[in-house]
């Protein structure tokens, strides 16, 4: 996951690829002079021509370096100016990512972080985004004591930054030394809040819900997210109406803390209303979700321990015992109907394997 430049840009790339040679050489040039007013135009051209030119990209990688000593100047303009030219130099570039980190491009990048110039935080909240995408990055950008500075963006940024944040906060909790950094600093507060306000079937509603997924893991996470109101609830939120991997995501994080420890979880899980949700997962989610959906709904029945052969421990007595213990009367009519529709799409699925067997 990266950013997208979304700061306002310039004209789009030259018409041929001769005059874009031109351009870039002409760029590069400026760029290296002792004026620091054609430096910053340099960095605004380059801006301009790495917009959606992959090939501009991989062209003006020599400029990384220069641009790198821009951002250490004495000077608000060439500080943005470079930044955002850096920013659009690594989108979808693996070898200009590493390169702008192996630079040294990170020390003013996260000082940018704690800037009183709300531009220029989002704008490196944007290029850590874009440079924790890289897998080589991520050990190096936490070292570099990134993370406890974009938690608190996240509690405290603006609406863009903050989702920026969770992105570079989700990338760098792929990493798996890194998810125990970002835990200690406490951002499932500011995640459940963020995941509540977007949209559940939105990019950051997903990355909200697999980083959740994977700080649940932890007994401080399960405890954060339980202690916080409305946490459990957004996440069933997500699993009722979030993409398909948002729901996966979702589910897992739900079933982890049940697995983790049943007597604790089952009610706080319960209380929000998931079956519903978890019975359309088992027949529409993907694979997996399906899966975890129904290993969910048999541990939150009432007994853990399989029913004797007179009560067949399948999924629709599972979640039968499950609706006689709802006391919303909404919340059991809309269980009640997705297990009804649950047990028709079963049986159609059923007809369907025997009519091909058949064919057979």
């Amino acid at each position: 996951m990266e950013s997208e430049a979304h700061f306002p840009t310039t004209s789009s790339d030259p018409d041929t690829p001769r005059a874009a040679t031109r351009a870039i050489n002409r760029t590069l040039h400026l760029l290296l002079s002792d004026d620091s007013d054609s430096q910053i135009q340099a960095a605004k051209e380059i801006r301009r021509l790495t917009k959606t030119s992959q090939r501009c990209r991989r062209q003006l990688s020599p400029a990384v370096s220069p641009l790198v000593s821009m951002l250490r100047l004495d000077s608000a303009d060439s500080n943005e100016a470079a930044l955002l030219a850096l920013l659009n130099l690594a989108v979808k570039d693996e070898k200009n990512k590493v390169n702008i980190v192996a630079s040294g491009a990170l020390e003013p990048i996260i000082g940018f972080l704690q800037s009183q110039n709300s531009n220029m935080q989002e704008y490196a909240t944007a290029a850590l985004l874009t440079l924790s995408a890289s897998t080589i990055n991520k050990p190096t950008i936490s070292a570099a004591g990134a993370i406890p500075l974009l938690v608190e963006i996240l509690r405290y940024g603006s609406p863009q930054a903050r989702v920026d944040a969770v992105l570079a906060l989700y990338n760098l909790s792929t990493y798996s030394d890194n998810i125990s950094i970002i835990l200690e600093k406490k951002p499932i507060p500011s995640i459940v809040d963020l995941l509540k306000t977007c949209k559940k079937s939105s990019k950051t509603a997903e990355k909200c819900s697999a980083l959740i997924e994977s700080l649940v893991g932890f007994e401080d996470g399960r405890t954060a997210l339980t202690s916080e109101e409305g946490g459990v609830l957004a996440v069933v939120e997500v699993l009722e109406n979030g993409s398909l991997q948002s729901r996966e995501h979702a589910v897992g994080a739900l079933l982890t803390m049940c697995q983790s420890d049943r007597c604790k979880y089952r009610e706080p899980i319960l209380r929000e209303g998931v079956i519903p949700g978890l019975l359309e997962l088992t027949v529409q989610g993907t694979p997996k979700s399906q899966s975890k959906a129904q290993t969910l709904l048999r541990l939150l029945r009432d007994s853990p321990h399989p029913r004797s052969e007179l009560q067949a421990d399948t999924l629709e007595n599972i979640v039968s015992n499950l609706i006689s213990q709802i006391d919303s009367e909404e919340q059991s009519r809309k269980a009640k109907k997705m297990l009804a529709e649950m047990v028709q799409v079963s049986m159609e699925q059923s007809l369907r394997h025997l009519q091909q067997r058949a064919v057979v």
